[in-house]
């Protein structure tokens, strides 16, 4: 078998500590944070001059996890639209299982994110729902019904 299991997403960020405080307040668990630099990680992602910060956090189960990185140099690069429609091109939402949607996204919009959609229902499998965050990162919410 060629892949064990999907290890973490990337997202660039501006704000390091809102998109941190908006994953936390989500329920992911802060692992780690701290400075990343110097030529082994200019070779592995093909800039030069690299400076940045990272957060790492994971989900409870300890199985997923989502990195965050503030470049400080080069200067990140805004490839399109923050607020991006769902049908733009590339990465668009990661999504999580919840317990209680309801719960989540009052927690969530408390730190300013916006229901991209509405909390729908969808069969007797899941209540789901869009939820636009800071830097207009958008997760997707499935509370399972069963």
């Amino acid at each position: 078998m060629a892949i064990q299991r999907m290890d973490n997403v990337l997202i660039v960020v501006e704000d390091l500590d809102a998109v941190i405080a908006f994953f936390v307040d989500l329920g992911m668990e802060l692992e780690g944070q701290g400075p990343l630099e110097g030529r082994w990680a200019e070779r592995v992602i093909g800039l030069h001059d690299v400076r940045q910060d990272i957060a790492m956090l994971r989900t409870p189960d300890g199985h997923g996890r989502v990195e965050l990185a503030k470049f400080h140099r080069p200067t990140a690069v805004t490839p399109e639209p923050r607020d991006a429609p769902a049908n733009t091109l590339g990465l668009r939402r990661i999504m999580f299982a919840v317990d209680d949607i309801e719960d989540v996204v009052t927690r969530l919009r408390s730190r300013g994110a916006e229901l991209v959609g509405e909390i729908v229902r969808y069969e007797d499998v899941y209540l789901l729902c869009y939820v636009r965050g800071p830097e207009g990162i958008i997760v997707g919410l499935a509370e399972p019904l069963t």
